[in-house]
C-alpha cells in the first residue's frame, strides 16, 4: 500500500472510487479535477491517495474551514473502497491528515460516516453531534408543479450575473443548519471553487426572481443521468412563500427533459422546512450518515 499526494490525473479514478463507495453522491470527473485543483491557500487543503498493485482504492483529505468566523474551525474526508477495508488504510491516511491539521493550526475536526464506520470514528476520538440524511427521487415521476405567484419569474442561472446568486446564497446559508455558522463566505473563493466548478449545470438551475433579486434558488450538479442538489436556498425575507418547492420542482423536470433519470440530495437531520418539500417531490432515503466532531 502507498500513499501519495492526489493529482489531476486521479481525477476519473477519484470519481469511480467515490461512486463504488457512495452510490448516492454524485461527483463527474471533471468535478473532481476541480475539488483537487482549485482551493484557497487559506484552507492549506491536503488530499491523498492509496494505492494497492496501482490502483486507487481510498481518499482522504483535510483542510481548514474559511467560511466561518470561528477560528480552529476544520473538516475532513475520508472513505475507502469496500474491498480493502480493515487493512490499516483508512488509519494510516487519517494519522496523516490529523497531523496536517494540527500543523496548520486546526483546533476542532469535522467528519460525516455512515454508521459502520462509526467505530472506526469512535476509536479515533470522534463524537456524534448530528445526522446527514440521503435521498433519492426518479426524475420521471414527479407531483405537480407548483403555480408561479405573480410578483415571480423563473430563470435559469447561467442568465444571471454570479454576484446575483452569490448574495442569496450567502444570506440563504446564514442559518443553514451545522456546527459552525457559514458567516464568512468570500465572492471570489465562491467564484472559483462554486460558480466556476464544471459540475454545476447552469442550465438546469433555477432561481426564482423578484425584480432583479434573487429570491430563491439551486444549483443542479450532473454526473452523466444522475444530478446532485448543489444547495437549495431562499433569501430569508422571501420564505413561507414555497419558492424552494417551486424552483427544486421546475429544476427536476428540466433535469428529466435532458435525459438525467435519478437526482440525489441531502438534508441535515434539524432542516425540517426541506425535508418536507424533499418528501412532497417524491425523494426517499437511502442513506443517513452520522456528523462526527473531535478536538484535535
Amino acid at each position: 500500500m502507498q500513499i501519495r499526494p492526489v493529482t489531476g490525473d486521479d481525477a476519473a479514478a477519484v470519481s469511480a472510487l467515490r461512486r463504488a463507495v457512495y452510490t448516492y453522491k454524485v461527483m463527474s470527473p471533471q468535478a473532481a479535477h476541480h475539488m483537487i485543483t482549485v482551493f484557497s491557500p487559506a484552507e492549506r487543503f491536503l488530499a491523498l491517495v492509496a494505492e494497492v498493485d496501482g490502483q486507487l482504492v481510498a481518499w482522504g483529505s483535510a483542510a481548514l474551514n474559511n467560511w466561518t468566523s470561528e477560528v480552529g474551525q476544520s473538516y475532513l474526508s475520508l472513505y475507502v473502497h469496500p474491498d480493502f477495508r480493515k487493512q490499516g488504510i483508512g488509519s494510516a491516511l487519517t494519522d496523516r491528515l490529523h497531523q496536517h491539521l494540527t500543523e496548520v493550526g486546526a483546533v476542532k475536526v469535522r467528519t460525516f460516516a455512515q454508521a459502520e464506520g462509526l467505530e472506526f470514528a469512535r476509536n479515533r476520538g470522534y463524537d456524534g453531534t448530528r445526522q446527514m440524511h440521503y435521498a433519492g427521487v426518479e426524475t420521471a415521476v414527479l407531483p405537480p408543479q407548483p403555480p408561479t405567484p405573480e410578483d415571480i419569474s423563473l430563470v435559469s442561472l447561467d442568465k444571471l450575473d454570479p454576484r446575483q446568486v452569490f448574495a442569496a446564497d450567502a444570506a440563504a446559508s446564514l442559518d443553514e443548519p451545522g456546527d459552525v455558522p457559514m458567516d464568512t463566505p468570500d465572492y471570489d473563493v465562491w467564484l472559483n471553487e462554486v460558480w466556476n466548478g464544471p459540475g454545476l449545470d447552469k442550465s438546469l438551475s433555477t432561481a426564482a426572481m423578484v425584480g432583479d433579486e434573487v429570491a430563491a434558488f439551486t444549483a443542479v450538479e450532473v454526473d452523466g443521468d444522475r444530478a446532485w442538489s448543489g444547495m437549495t436556498g431562499t433569501v430569508p425575507a422571501y420564505r413561507g412563500r414555497g419558492l424552494a418547492k417551486l424552483v427544486k420542482s421546475v429544476a427536476l423536470r428540466h433535469c428529466s427533459a435532458a435525459g438525467i433519470t435519478s437526482a440525489y440530495t441531502s438534508n441535515d437531520d434539524e432542516n425540517g422546512p426541506m425535508l418536507a418539500i424533499n418528501n412532497w417531490l417524491g425523494y426517499r432515503r437511502v442513506q443517513t450518515e452520522l456528523g462526527l466532531l473531535r478536538t484535535l
